[in-house]
């Protein structure tokens, strides 16, 4: 089973999808794949929560900040079910780099096709992705660039994924499938 879980910052994405993960598992391996990386003290406590949040499940992380399909080098697609945190910080991964001094323009359409082929080789994984597309009188052009790369690669899980769900306030409103929860 795949799903796909889109909605704000600290709504309870992550541990939904934990708990998904888990009940999808049945006791085979857990997989969560890491794209965070972290760049300021904020970051850095972030991934602290989510490690902390992930104690006990029998995760084994799987640190993938870009080339998403690497990962399946590692693990076990056909048994293991897999959450990948987050989307949104893959993309950011996969479209700047430190050493560029612009985007990269393909980023979102390479981006959006790995999501979908790791989709299609895994038993189950469930896909995070921040909702960021709120209104706001002007955004820079990078920033529109990015928002459109991030809608074309939440739009592919969308329909690649056997369910859909926004969380807000830790409650799913489901738009495909149900959450095995």
């Amino acid at each position: 089973m795949t799903i796909f879980i889109s909605g704000g910052c600290k709504n309870g994405k992550s541990t939904i999808a934990e708990d998904c993960c888990v009940k999808l598992s049945a006791g085979g391996p857990l997989y969560y794949v890491a794209t965070m990386v972290a760049y300021d003290d904020e970051d850095r406590e972030r991934i602290k929560r989510h490690v902390k949040n992930r104690q006990g499940k029998n995760f084994i992380t799987l640190e993938q900040p870009k080339d998403l399909l690497e990962c399946l080098k590692y693990s076990d697609p056909r048994n293991g079910t897999y959450l990948l945190d987050s989307v949104t910080a893959l993309l950011i991964n996969e479209m700047y780099s430190p050493d560029r001094p612009d985007t990269d323009p393909e980023a979102g359409k390479r981006t959006a096709k790995d999501l979908a082929a790791f989709a299609k080789k895994v038993k189950n994984a469930v896909f995070v992705s921040d909702y960021i597309y709120s209104e706001t009188p002007a955004y820079s052009e990078y920033t529109k660039e990015y928002m459109k790369a991030l809608a074309l690669c939440d739009r592919t899980l969308a329909q690649k994924c056997d369910a859909v769900a926004e969380i807000c306030g830790s409650i799913p409103t489901m738009y495909k499938g149900e959450l095995p929860l």
